[in-house]
């Protein structure tokens, strides 16, 4: 299923305040039938906000566990651009938050920022990092020097036969066991409800080059 990630805007606060070690706290995945998310994508700092708060509404359904699932093989891993994996190719379709370098390593990622299909030849890049350039369809902007990757296994739940479980959107926060403190982290917009049944799994597939959620230096 296709995602689209949000990060909420108090997530540097909760880690500038310390509330948040991603490797050793207890991170999971929540999954939530619907989400008006109208100003909390900047206010929300804790599940409370979101879930008590009334704007989000957490799934029931079968092999869901209330609270949602914990993620396994957490990892943080920084590369310099020269070092990122994936490099930009000719007239190949890319999404929204795609990162890539060119094929000609210049020290910056560029991530994509209007969804499209990149043109037959190299296009200019450039190397001022917040400005962006058309390439075919594409629109890339230069993102930095490296890349941030914040990972993890993807959450799973796994319907029992017969049995229904249907989820819009996927709230990632540290369970501290009491929502009015647990941070939220990043939400993702599945694009419409989607759903498994009668034995069937519901995964959210994280990136498998972003991971979870994706930060840069410049």
């Amino acid at each position: 299923m296709a995602v689209t990630v949000f990060v909420y805007g108090k997530l540097q606060q909760s880690l500038f305040e310390g509330r948040i070690n991603f490797g050793t706290d207890t991170i999971k995945a929540m999954l939530l039938s619907s989400y008006t998310v109208g100003a909390t994508q900047d206010t929300a700092q804790f599940l409370s906000d979101v879930v008590t708060g009334g704007v989000g509404v957490e799934t029931t359904g079968s092999g869901y566990t209330a609270g949602g699932a914990t993620l396994a093989s957490k990892t943080v891993t920084y590369t310099a651009a020269n070092s990122w994996s994936v490099q930009r190719a000719n007239s190949t379709a890319y999404a929204v938050g795609d990162v890539v370098r060119p094929v000609s390593a210049n020290g910056f990622v560029y991530q994509a920022v209007v969804a499209g299909t990149s043109g037959g030849t190299l296009p200019t890049y450039t190397t001022t990092v917040g400005d962006d350039f058309t390439d075919g369809t594409v629109t890339w902007v230069c993102a930095g020097r490296g890349a941030l990757v914040v990972d993890a296994a993807d959450p799973s739940w796994t319907t029992v036969n017969p049995g229904t479980l249907s989820a819009s959107h996927v709230l990632f926060y540290k369970d501290t066991g009491t929502p009015s403190t647990s941070p939220v982290m990043l939400y993702w917009d599945l694009g419409g409800t989607q759903t498994a049944s009668n034995g069937g799994a519901f995964t959210p597939q994280l990136d498998s080059t972003e991971g979870l959620v994706v930060s840069f230096t410049s």
